[in-house]
């Protein structure tokens, strides 16, 4: 499989981390219209990116699904243990682009999945150690090396998109 266009992975990116709540419709939109902008291009993809802020809550739902697909891109079900781990995939390629510290990469991924989701369980575990810093015998420092190896894991680990 060709590595996907920055474009398209960027949209599906942003579809994943809406289904799970952690981004606004609105910025599926966005990256609707920067898909568009960079030579993507489908009926679908132009409609979704037509929406106006205030529609953006109630069409995205609807709208994104046929454009994911016509892009031959995916957006799992809602939920899903797959959605789930594709998040998980995109908040660790996040924080190794800068986006989010190590710490706030652990607690996110605790606070969302818990120690539920075998994926993300040693992100899970690490940012426990997190807490324990004042009274254990590792350092901040150790704990950001291991998160960050670990998000490192996860991104080897992402499935690649079509585009």
């Amino acid at each position: 499989m060709h590595p996907p266009c920055p474009a398209a992975r960027e949209l599906q990116d942003r579809a994943v981390l809406w289904s799970m709540g952690e981004l606004r419709a609105t910025d599926v939109v966005t990256a609707a219209c920067d898909a568009l902008v960079a030579g993507l291009d489908s009926p679908a993809l132009r409609v979704l990116a037509a929406c106006t802020r205030g529609e953006a809550d109630y069409d995205v739902p609807d709208l994104l699904p046929p454009a994911l697909e016509e892009l031959g891109l995916t957006l799992h079900p809602l939920g899903s243990v797959a959605a789930q781990e594709a998040a998980a995939r995109v908040l660790a390629a996040r924080m190794l682009a800068g986006e989010l510290s190590p710490r706030e990469l652990a607690s996110r991924i605790h606070q969302r999945f818990g120690h539920e989701l075998p994926l993300t369980e040693r992100l899970a575990e690490l940012d426990d150690d997190y807490d324990t810093l004042d009274y254990g015998d590792r350092t901040a420092a150790q704990v950001d090396a291991d998160v960050t190896a670990e998000a490192l894991r996860l991104t080897l680990d992402r499935p690649g998109t079509t585009a």
